[in-house]
């Protein structure tokens, strides 16, 4: 975000100071694991004021979100989804949200009993998450992540499952494709292949690579 914002002619026309992001960078390129305990440690141990100004910005994001999201239900199709997935299929949910977070809003609304998993950012990745739960367990083609972003696409190849997106704006109309369309070919196999590929070709469009400036 930082690369692409002095990238922007507009901002940088206006004079905008961008802070010297490298100690950040370094730290998300240790391999550490990344979310607000990693950040903790790593703060705690270098006293660096870069990473300490992202905790504080890290932790203002959290407990602004908190105080948007109660009573905000899922949205339509999630739980028509959920129950159907639920009679033939073993649900999980991964996230880079915190734990506390997740399993406050999933209980919120009586969707957690769907999974059996509900796993935070402090438990790892969603590579990570994906590979502890579902590596080795499934068939091919039997491992199915629901994702709005390219990182998840990029948890689910890692691991070789397959992805239906979710699309940024049409949200519900992705759930109401996947509940009417997308779980009945996940579960007679016949997602994989052009399907899958017409999804992803979609999703892809919404989410150009570079952006418009570039």
């Amino acid at each position: 975000t930082f690369e692409l914002l002095r990238d922007w002619p507009e901002p940088m026309r206006r004079g905008v100071k961008l802070m010297d992001w490298a100690p950040l960078q370094a730290w998300i390129d240790s391999g550490a694991t990344l979310g607000n305990p990693g950040l903790e440690a790593e703060v705690a141990r270098s006293g660096n004021s870069v990473l300490k100004l992202t905790l504080e910005w890290s932790k203002a994001v959290n407990r602004t979100i908190a105080g948007m999201v109660a009573g905000v239900p899922p949205f339509p199709f999630f739980r028509e989804s959920a129950e159907k997935l639920a009679r033939s299929a073993d649900i999980i949910c991964v996230s880079a949200t915190p734990g506390e977070a997740l399993e406050r809003e999933w209980r919120e609304h009586d969707i957690a009993r769907y999974a059996a998993v509900i796993a935070g950012q402090e438990m790892g990745s969603k590579k990570e998450h994906l590979k502890l739960t579902a590596g080795g367990k499934y068939g091919k083609d039997s491992v199915l992540m629901i994702g709005d972003a390219p990182g998840d696409l990029a948890a689910a190849r890692a691991n070789g499952a397959l992805f239906f997106p979710i699309n940024p704006g049409q949200e519900e109309a992705s759930w109401q494709r996947f509940c009417h369309e997308g779980i009945d070919r996940f579960f007679n196999q016949t997602f994989a292949g052009d399907y899958e590929a017409s999804l992803l070709a979609e999703f892809e469009k919404l989410l150009p690579e570079k952006p418009p400036w570039k």
